[in-house]
């Protein structure tokens, strides 16, 4: 990580209100000076990708309100708990025009690779799972192929249509196909419903590592990250579909699906990741139109958090 002479902090939560004013991660400073930076987070308000329910554009503005709720005073202890340890600026939303999916992928890929060329490591609030596809062609020239942790209810390994490729289900799919990621080392955990249940074997056949809901309960928290780590290799990016989760702990995404993972679960399995050579980070699906009481987004806030004592437990180290 870079050096913490110029560390940016959140605003102190115990001087004012937080339900007022400019609202960014937990209070953090917007900018988008990078040599100040070892994390960027960045907002990807785009939904152009979805088959069914949008409204995925409006996961940065949930995500970045639920962290009203969160002080930084995690398990890193200290009273900035990760800011002591990392340098984290809130890099504000890209500018995505709904109208062209085509020229909005090309607008995450170019907004992204300046951020990976700078050695910073992004943190993307969606945004559907579109946004997962540039992101990884913008990480590409610094990391080659990355190793995929991907939690998710569906494989988004469909193949995709000729002329018209992109939507939230052929982006592993393309990603493969592109020498992006490196299949056999990468791994999906929560995989589950009939609309996955198409493509699940094709999408082993390709080699991807797959675990389905009903598997994941049978190994638990445990041996899951055992198998996790026994499977990937070099450079990893994390992908966390929020529909992973059980909509009864998250209603709010387009896809919902059943008998998903607890909220206790997905944070433990992020928990889990500490001392992975991490190079990214999306969380993706998060529609506000569709929470209620503002859970998902809270939830989506405070796995970004524990994403980011997962960075700063690699920092210390």
């Amino acid at each position: 990580m870079n050096s913490p002479d110029d560390r940016l902090y959140p605003a102190d939560w115990q001087l004012g209100v937080r339900y007022s004013g400019i609202y960014s991660f937990m209070g953090l400073p917007v900018s988008r000076d990078l040599s100040r930076a070892d994390v960027a987070i960045v907002g990807v308000p785009f939904d152009t990708g979805v088959n069914h329910r949008p409204g995925a554009r409006f996961g940065p503005r949930g995500i970045r309100l639920g962290t009203s709720q969160i002080r930084p005073h995690g398990p890193s202890g200290g009273l900035w708990g990760p800011f002591e340890h990392l340098r984290v600026l809130d890099y504000g939303d890209l500018n995505i025009p709904p109208q062209y999916i085509d020229y909005g992928v090309e607008q995450i890929r170019s907004g992204f690779e300046p951020i990976f060329d700078a050695g910073v490591i992004p943190i993307a609030l969606g945004g559907d799972h579109t946004i997962s596809l540039p992101i990884l062609r913008a990480c590409h020239p610094k990391h080659g192929p990355v190793s995929l942790v991907h939690f998710d209810a569906h494989p988004d390994f469909w193949k995709p249509t000729e002329g018209r490729p992109y939507h939230h289900g052929t982006v592993f799919r393309i990603a493969a196909d592109e020498g992006l990621i490196s299949l056999r080392n990468s791994i999906q955990v929560g995989i589950r419903g009939t609309i996955s249940a198409m493509v699940v074997d094709e999408a082993r056949e390709a080699g991807l590592n797959l675990l389905t809901s009903d598997q994941f309960y049978d190994l638990g928290v445990e041996r899951t990250l055992d198998l996790l780590r026994q499977t990937v290799d070099g450079p990893i990016y994390v992908s966390l579909d929020i529909d992973s989760v059980d909509p009864a702990f998250a209603p709010g995404t387009g896809t919902p699906e059943v008998a998903g993972l607890t909220s206790r679960e997905i944070v433990a399995l992020v928990r889990g990741l500490k001392g992975l050579p991490i190079v990214g980070f999306d969380i993706v699906e998060v529609s506000p139109p569709y929470d209620q009481s503002e859970i998902t987004c809270l939830l989506a806030a405070s796995l970004v958090y524990e994403f980011l004592e997962v960075l700063a437990s690699n920092a210390e180290t």
